[in-house]
């Protein structure tokens, strides 16, 4: 084994931990909040573990051994460096301070040109503002009817939604997993033979394990801090939007986007009409300190991102 493979080996672990510890919180951890006191957390890590499983195995057999789903069409492979791996060591210590960064920035930007990590932002800029106009408009109609800061689902109705939010949570993970597997997979050949593919997938459910078992880890105060992310029905109309939402990007073209962006997003347009509905009750004086300090957050984490491309690009591989 070469030094590059090495590099790329390292670069692989660290992105597949990253991936699973930060952005894994988008799709599992309305999943985790509204399940963790009634389900043992090895049932839902075997239930997502399926789902990847199979995700995974089908993108690799209908795309010639690519599974990142036709993604990194426009990123071609390279030398790994250490540089390279450099990048999800920066996620992986971000993400263990609560910070939510863009994988897709900091990890597959790198490998991109500079016009390319352009157009991954202004998509990402796109979907933000798209998921909160969304989330905000769709919300405020929900609201009027669900009072989303109470659980107010009858007992005898706890296990319609809670197979509904499985359904839902299946859908979600299989939608995202076909987007952002791009950003561990940029490290691996773009064919993958089988028996690396069983080291990712072994390699993968054992992070998704680590994540359910504590119960999301420090990023998953994101989602514990908006209102009524623990109940059952809140947590699937969040999963199906967010689905619905991919989807959509997912079509539009093949530039990879941050779905952190998507999400958070997502979670800011619902929070303000949830406050826009209950403004009596719920102050602004609690909502755009806690939206600003997510914004900030995801500020920080794009502050180092473009850092570090940048440097990528003039310093280490100067043109």
């Amino acid at each position: 084994m070469d030094i590059h493979a090495i590099y790329a080996l390292i670069g692989f672990m660290l992105a597949a931990y990253a991936v699973i510890g930060n952005d894994a919180v988008q799709t599992l951890g309305t999943f985790i909040a509204s399940n963790s006191k009634v389900v043992k957390w090895y049932w839902m890590w075997l239930a997502a573990s399926l789902v990847l499983v199979a995700t995974l195995s089908y993108g690799w057999f209908i795309n010639d051994g690519d599974i990142a789903f036709g993604r990194l069409e426009k990123i071609p492979p390279i030398q790994i460096q250490w540089y390279h791996a450099a990048a999800p060591l920066i996620l992986v210590l971000l993400t263990r301070i609560g910070i939510p960064v863009s994988t897709t920035f900091l990890v597959l930007s790198v490998f991109a040109s500079t016009v390319v990590l352009e157009k991954v932002l202004i998509k990402s800029v796109i979907g933000y503002g798209l998921a909160a106009i969304i989330a905000y408009s769709l919300w405020i109609v929900i609201s009027r009817f669900m009072n989303e800061k109470y659980n107010m689902v009858k007992k005898k109705n706890r296990i319609k939604w809670r197979i509904l939010q499985w359904l839902a949570t299946g859908f979600l993970w299989y939608t995202w997993l076909s987007h952002d597997m791009a950003n561990i997979a940029v490290f691996l050949p773009r064919e993958v033979p089988l028996w690396m593919l069983a080291g990712v997938l072994t390699t993968l459910c054992a992070g998704l394990g680590i994540i359910f078992w504590s119960n999301g880890g420090k990023i998953q105060k994101i989602v514990l801090e908006k209102s009524g992310t623990r109940f059952i029905r809140s947590a699937t109309i969040i999963d199906c939007v967010f689905a619905l939402i991919l989807i959509y990007f997912k079509q539009m073209n093949s530039i990879p986007m941050s779905t952190t962006w998507v999400f958070v997003g997502l979670l800011t347009g619902r929070e303000l009409a949830i406050a826009t509905t209950y403004r009596a009750t719920y102050k602004a004086g609690y909502v755009f300190p806690l939206i600003g300090k997510d914004f900030l957050k995801m500020m920080i984490g794009l502050g180092v991102s473009v850092a570090l491309v940048l440097s990528i690009h003039y310093i280490f591989e100067p043109s």
